[in-house]
């Protein structure tokens, strides 16, 4: 089955940086568009950034130059650098791969606290 292993979350001051991972199985990797997505207390989940198999990526106006998202095939693995974080980037990071626009397979989430 498709598992998705999330890592990296942590407590962070503003400014700083952190670098999350998400380990994927059950999956052909590489054939696989991911994304990174987040969620803060009583609001949506929102997309923050997507890398397709060609590694063309997608990021939310927010994040544009600041996040980057990239992926390791031989590792199955996608990784999503955060820097100049924001007290309002704070939220449960969750990692997806995406089979259609309806369908995602989602990871347990990672919390990312960012202090001011």
């Amino acid at each position: 089955q498709v598992r998705l292993v999330e890592s990296g979350g942590g407590l962070v001051q503003a400014g700083g940086s952190l670098r999350l991972s998400c380990a994927a199985s059950g999956i052909v990797f590489s054939t696989r568009t991911m994304g990174w997505y987040r969620q803060a207390p009583e609001k949506q989940r929102e997309l923050v950034a997507t890398i397709t198999s060609g590694e063309t990526t997608n990021y939310a106006d927010d994040v544009k130059g600041r996040f980057t998202i990239s992926r390791d095939n031989a590792k199955n693995t996608v990784y999503l650098q955060m820097n100049s974080l924001k007290p309002e980037d704070a939220a449960v990071y969750y990692c997806a791969a995406i089979f259609s626009p309806l369908t995602r397979y989602w990871g347990q989430g990672t919390q990312v606290t960012v202090s001011s």
